[in-house]
C-alpha cells in the first residue's frame, strides 16, 4: 500500500513539473469543451479533454501490461 502512495505521489509530482509544457499542447481549450461565462462566475466542463487523456492513459497503460 505504501508504494502504490510513493508512486502516485511522484506521478502527481512530476505532473506538476511538466504541467507548463502541457498547457501548450492546447489541452484544455479542444473542441467540445463547455465553457460558460457569466458577471461573476465561470463554468468550465473539459469533456473532450478529459476523454483524449483517458483514451492516452488506456494505451499506455495496455502497453505497459503486454
Amino acid at each position: 500500500m505504501s508504494r502504490a502512495l510513493i508512486i502516485v505521489g511522484l506521478a502527481i509530482a512530476g505532473l506538476g513539473v511538466v504541467w507548463p509544457w502541457l498547457g501548450r499542447l492546447g489541452l484544455g481549450r479542444l473542441p467540445g469543451d463547455v465553457v460558460v461565462q457569466r458577471d461573476h462566475f465561470t463554468l468550465y466542463v473539459p469533456i473532450v479533454t478529459c476523454l483524449v487523456l483517458s483514451v492516452v492513459i488506456s494505451v499506455v497503460l495496455w502497453l505497459i501490461n503486454r
